[in-house]
């Protein structure tokens, strides 16, 4: 029923560091991955205690993308404590409309 604080991960260090995400997923699978958001969500879980806890990783351009992972791309992990999953999602915005989209998505997926 309430907000009980946030982390923003942008740089690997972080990811591995303060939400445990382990070094070997992000090699094996990259940063922006399912693999990776569901751990960044777990982490989170365990850092805050909460119930449950959202991640989100992606591109949000203007660059930054590929062929694999185009800009817009994003994961959002959510952990809980019956299990974790992630979402995958395609934006077609600028890189504010992106990050809005993405915020408000999560968000959504937690009501």
């Amino acid at each position: 029923d309430y907000f009980k604080g946030s982390l923003v991960a942008y740089s690997n260090e972080v990811k591995i560091n303060v939400l445990g995400v382990r070094k070997e997923t992000i090699e094996n699978y990259g940063a922006v991955s399912s693999q990776t958001a569901i751990e960044m969500a777990e982490g989170g879980r365990r850092l805050l205690d909460v119930d449950m806890c959202v991640s989100n990783t992606g591109i949000a351009g203007p660059s930054g993308g590929s062929s694999e992972k185009p800009v817009g791309l994003f994961h959002i992990g959510i952990a809980a404590k019956d299990g974790s999953l992630s979402q995958k999602y395609i934006f077609q915005g600028n890189r504010e409309e992106n990050k809005r989209e993405v915020a408000e998505v999560a968000l959504s997926i937690l009501r």
